[in-house]
């Protein structure tokens, strides 16, 4: 990371940069006993009390000394995705709210409230996709007062780390006294690759709606009621993929869902048997609806990955799909 003008540090930042990206130099430890340094690279999300707030492209908010700074500037935005379809987060936002419905949902300006008897965050948190119509705290009242009446939990979703998300209220969050509770990334591929990797779909079966079989294997609820039925089956155009157990009566060794709408094909619920791990079964599932999707005219593909999740993240990288932001869910502390 480099600062220097004729070899020498400056801080070229002042609070009037509030809300660029920026990148950040700071000293810690004792200057006797020799500083060392940390960087940091967000958006400046504030800058009061000689403090300033940095949020991250994975969401964290860094709080840092004035009187630590030794070098800061603006930086330009993130660099243009390499590889995978150009889209804007707005764009993405909208069409995986559209694979993942709730079974009730109320506005309060740009932000939706929704909520689905608490089956799964994404169906029951606020999606802000833009002004609440209120000041901050005003409108997270509101939030906590609606699901309280439902007998749930509050949540926000917010994105971090693309053009037009959402750092700044990540930081109002935090300054409210909310927490990140879980970080997902949301990663998108061209989907022709996808469809064209070489293995074995004859044994992958693509039905309009989950059967009792498929449900059985679906680990996010045990006895699904009519609110669950209602999210998985929400969508334009919903896919749902299996591949048999060993046996007549055994749940499916592997399934995954799919939602076609317009050129995204969006992919939920991956999951294969424990014992039946390690045999390709994730690709093959993932590689049939893409061929289902692009029958329909898809031509990218997106999906959510949660970012402690290692095995789920080699998998997609190897089959080109790489990040293109990432989202949190917040909740009161």
């Amino acid at each position: 990371m480099e600062f220097t003008i004729g070899g020498r540090l400056e801080v070229r930042l002042t609070p009037a940069d509030v809300g660029k990206r920026v990148s950040v130099r700071c000293a810690v430890g004792v200057p006797a006993e020799g500083a060392k340094f940390t960087d940091t690279v967000g958006v400046l999300t504030s800058w009061d009390d000689e403090v300033l707030s940095v949020t991250t492209r994975a969401g964290e908010n860094v709080r840092i000394a004035q009187s630590s700074l030794v070098a800061g500037k603006v930086v330009p935005a993130a660099p243009a995705r390499r590889r995978g379809p150009a889209a804007s987060f707005d764009e993405l936002a909208r069409a995986t709210a559209r694979a993942w419905q709730p079974v009730e949902s109320e506005l309060l300006g740009g932000w939706r409230l929704r909520a689905a008897g608490g089956f799964t965050r994404r169906a029951n948190s606020v999606l802000p996709l833009g002004d609440p119509g209120l000041p901050v705290g005003e409108a997270l009242g509101r939030v906590r007062h609606w699901y309280g009446e439902r007998g749930l939990p509050a949540y926000i979703q917010t994105a971090t780390g693309a053009e037009g998300t959402q750092e700044g209220l990540c930081a109002d969050l935090e300054d409210h006294g909310w927490r990140r509770e879980v970080t997902a990334e949301v990663r998108i591929a061209a989907l022709a690759p996808v469809g064209d990797l070489d293995t074995d779909v004859s044994a992958v079966r693509v039905s309009r709606e989950p059967d009792s079989a498929w449900l059985s294997r679906y680990g996010r609820s045990v006895t699904p009621g009519p609110h669950v039925l209602k999210v998985l089956g929400s969508g334009p155009s919903v896919w749902f993929a299996s591949v048999p157990g060993d046996g007549p009566a055994s749940a499916p060794a592997a399934i995954g869902r799919c939602v076609v709408d317009g050129r995204w094909a969006g992919f939920m619920a991956v999951e294969v048997a424990p014992e039946c791990r390690r045999r390709g079964l994730a690709t093959a599932v993932m590689t049939a609806l893409a061929r289902t999707a692009l029958d329909e005219g898809a031509s990218a593909a997106w999906l959510q990955v949660e970012a402690d999740n290692e095995g789920a993240r080699a998998l997609y990288d190897g089959m080109g799909f790489a990040t293109h932001h990432r989202y949190h869910h917040f909740r009161p502390a």
